[in-house]
């Protein structure tokens, strides 16, 4: 971690959460998006960088802690929500943020996303859905559309995608949401709100591969984007809803999907070990009361 000095204010300019390594992603990526914003929510949100963790796994995306001046851990394939699950709870004080791609989160690290979910710990998963392993040159990945041509499907994906919306929903998590990193502004309201939810936040931001889909899917995603904070009759709070969005073929909805309020892991554990000391206690002054004269 690069340490940076604040202001007189106090607050943090975007441009001081950059560390002084430079992205080496492909001109034109959707992840240069993502790390732009994500340092204007640090900033909007006042976070001091050592009391900041960004956790990634492996893959094109996984490389954004090593462009950022907070803390960072760019771990094992797939193993981004385990260890930023460690930290958390190591230290709850901490802002921890996991990020990824479709790749690393819904293939090998699949496993770990149902138990983040329904535990509801304190932290928010960025996951930069680009539909393929950029990285690896083109294989096809858990998200890539059926009949998608790739390097590993020259005939057209005969596999059915994952849909990271209805499995974020069907885990009980309490905050979904989707974004487009084509749109940064519209992206920061959304990242800073998932920051701010206490508990999990699942956000999936689409985040084109310009070498191996193109730069028209840009275009194409653009096409099809419908804002959810513009219909006034749409409720966040209603999951049966957020399954038929997250169910739609005939545009791409964006927005906070999903919100329930319910207690973090965090704050439950705080009160089990509440509750068992207590109980310590009181069993300890009965053990005490045998022995007293």
């Amino acid at each position: 971690m690069i340490r940076v000095e604040q202001t007189a204010q106090g607050a943090l300019k975007p441009e001081d959460y950059k560390s002084a390594l430079k992205p080496v992603w492909c001109p034109g990526c959707g992840d240069f998006s993502v790390l732009n914003v994500l340092c204007q929510v640090f900033s909007r949100l006042n976070f001091p960088p050592e009391e900041t963790l960004v956790v990634s796994g492996i893959g094109c995306s996984s490389r954004l802690p090593g462009y950022l001046s907070t803390y960072g851990f760019n771990s094992v394939h797939g193993r981004a929500l385990p260890i930023a699950i460690g930290a958390k709870l190591a230290n709850p004080k901490l802002n921890v943020v996991a990020a990824g791609g479709d790749g690393d989160g819904f293939s090998i690290g699949i496993g770990h996303f149902p138990h983040a979910c329904r535990r509801n710990i304190d932290m928010t998963y960025i996951v930069m859905d680009n539909n393929i392993y950029g990285l690896t040159k083109g294989q096809l990945s858990p998200t890539s559309p059926a009949n998608m041509v790739t390097t590993t499907s020259r005939y057209g994906n005969i596999e059915i995608p994952i849909n990271p919306i209805s499995m974020a929903l069907g885990c009980e998590a309490t905050f979904v949401a989707r974004a487009f990193s084509g749109d940064p502004k519209h992206l920061a309201d959304i990242i800073t709100a998932g920051i701010k939810h206490k508990g999990f936040s699942f956000i999936q931001v689409l985040s084109p591969c310009v070498t191996f889909v193109g730069k028209e899917q840009f275009s194409l995603i653009k096409q099809k984007l419908y804002y959810l904070e513009k219909d006034p009759d749409y409720g966040t709070s209603d999951r049966g809803t957020a399954f038929r969005v997250a169910e739609e073929n005939d545009r791409i909805s964006v927005g906070v999907i999903y919100r329930q309020e319910r207690p973090a892991y965090g704050e439950k554990l705080a009160a089990l070990r509440e509750k068992s000391t207590s109980r310590s206690q009181k069993s300890l002054e009965s053990l005490m009361d045998v022995f007293r004269p």
